[in-house]
């Protein structure tokens, strides 16, 4: 048995001074005072273990980037108790194998609980669907051909029509390439000043159209990764309010920075979708007070320094997110007042959880113990070297954020504890 002692709990969307004893990988019993020596967590905050829907864990095939035991620890240092891992591996995570390769390993590493999304085509080409029956049975949560569009929108409906029969969502990743052309940052004022090769919103608005316009069609859930535009923004808030089924996310770099942070050709400011403009920004915060993005993800992408340490133009595209996510969308959303804490937590815990059909995301009893354990009030700078993620890869370099994980608890267990 375990007993966390005087700490602030956030139970049905309200902080309560409570004590929580676990047994057995579950929350027991929730009061006021329990009688027993256990961690003492005064001045401390107990939330649902965050769950991130979006991350990459490079394995197999890219282990030099990141693998599932470092992924899973910089996860549960950020205060993540389930993560979810996309699919372009090598090989590309689309049959049961690579699945059960998956599973198995996440087992081995013992830390937080790990998720295949298994790819919507073989190879992640957009030609074949692959085998989504044999991926579900292995432990597939959910499709995503992340990090292209499947540009074929027959073949996508069908997709969506199979996910559905075996109890999956179809994640997609929205680009039009055709559009992109080449382009490594937003199209705009600071492309046009750095002579970087621009990419304009429509690349991404035309398949967030296209996704939403099969879902209230086949009426089928989809869901939309990574949002970075405002026009994006708003297709997704008149589906939900025409009834479509759809879902979406975005990620801390688009509510928090803007394009001007390419000016100084930081590779680390490479991503894709890039990040946008202010009023892009300012829609992306709008949507998650409002509830037209049901999720905060990190969209984990780690790389190696080789990766990110030539010219902008030859870079890989991604940031090392889990370990700075909470601490992050905190500072700017809700010490800022946007979101309260429970919204916050619901974005980055409850919602995910629900998307995706898993357990988890709230704190009560009879419920797994998966939980985090916050300091609020502590300050910190964020420090790459520090990570213990493969990827050091980060644009936040010396941004000072509050909000500092002491405990991460997955099945009762401690799996991280601040030193």
């Amino acid at each position: 048995m375990k007993l966390f002692k005087n700490a602030e709990v956030l139970l049905g969307g309200e902080l309560k001074k409570a004590d929580l004893l676990i047994d057995c990988g579950v929350i027991r019993k929730i009061a006021p005072e329990i009688e027993g020596d256990g961690y003492d967590c005064k001045g401390l905050t107990v939330l649902p273990g965050l769950v991130d829907m979006h991350v990459h864990l490079r394995e197999p095939g890219f282990e030099k980037k990141e693998d599932i035991e470092s992924g899973s620890r910089a996860a549960v240092k950020g205060g993540f108790t389930q993560i979810c891992c996309m699919p372009n591996t090598k090989p590309v995570c689309d049959n049961k194998v690579v699945v059960s390769y998956i599973v198995n390993r996440a087992k081995e590493a013992g830390l937080c609980k790990v998720h295949p999304i298994g790819a919507i085509t073989e190879g992640e080409k957009g030609e074949t669907l692959a085998a989504i029956g044999g991926m579900k049975s292995a432990g597939a949560v959910a499709l995503s051909d992340d990090g292209v569009s499947v540009t074929n929108s027959a073949l996508m409906a069908n997709a969506m029509k199979y996910a559905s029969d075996f109890g999956l969502k179809c994640l997609c990743h929205c680009e039009d390439k055709s559009l992109v052309d080449g382009g490594v940052v937003h199209e705009g004022y600071y492309s046009t000043l750095t002579g970087l090769k621009g990419s304009i919103r429509a690349a991404e608005d035309i398949m967030i159209a296209r996704e939403i316009c099969l879902a209230e069609s086949l009426d089928l859930p989809v869901h939309i990764c990574h949002v970075s535009t405002y026009s994006g923004v708003q297709l997704i808030r008149e589906a939900k309010a025409r009834g479509v089924r759809v879902t979406a996310e975005t990620c801390p770099h688009y509510f928090i920075l803007t394009d001007e942070a390419i000016k100084d050709f930081d590779p680390n400011t490479k991503v894709n979708p890039p990040i946008r403009e202010e009023k892009d920004r300012l829609a992306i915060v709008e949507g998650l007070k409002d509830g037209t993005l049901d999720c905060i993800v990190t969209d984990h992408a780690p790389h190696h320094e080789d990766d990110k340490n030539v010219e902008y133009n030859y870079a890989a595209f991604g940031i090392s997110g889990l370990e700075t996510s909470f601490a992050l969308s905190y500072t700017a959303l809700v010490r800022s007042g946007t979101l309260t804490l429970a919204e916050l937590t619901d974005k980055m815990s409850g919602h995910p959880a629900q998307i995706l059909g898993l357990r988890g995301g709230k704190i009560a009893e009879g419920e797994p113990a998966d939980f985090t354990v916050v300091d609020l009030n502590r300050q910190w700078t964020v420090d790459p070297k520090k990570f213990v993620s493969k990827g050091k890869n980060t644009p936040f370099t010396g941004r000072k954020v509050y909000g500092s994980v002491k405990y991460t608890v997955v099945d009762g267990e401690i799996k991280y504890e601040e030193k």
